[in-house]
């Protein structure tokens, strides 16, 4: 599978939510990971919870591009998602 991100978004993202979308997208190979459509976006994007390489609970934000997936955002879990992410909903 192939990652592709905007660097100058990647950079807001790191000063906003001191999150790299390089340790973003170990997520995505999270086999407990959650994911669903994310509803309140005008294109059609994918909202991923579950656990980076580090072991943070992470919510990562990505839209697929041909035959790549491309990072939007990616933030700490709130408590809420974390506990969901526990119970596996």
């Amino acid at each position: 599978m192939t990652y592709e991100w905007d660097r100058d978004k990647a950079g807001a993202n790191v000063r906003k939510h001191g999150i790299f979308f390089s340790d973003a997208l170990t997520v995505l190979e999270d086999d407990l990971a959650l994911t669903m459509e994310d509803l309140n976006a005008d294109e059609r994007r994918w909202l991923t919870l579950g656990r980076d390489h580090f072991g943070r609970v992470l919510v990562v934000i990505y839209t697929w591009r041909r035959d790549e997936i491309r990072i939007i955002s990616a933030r700490k879990a709130s408590p809420d998602e974390r506990r969901r992410y526990g119970r596996g909903e």
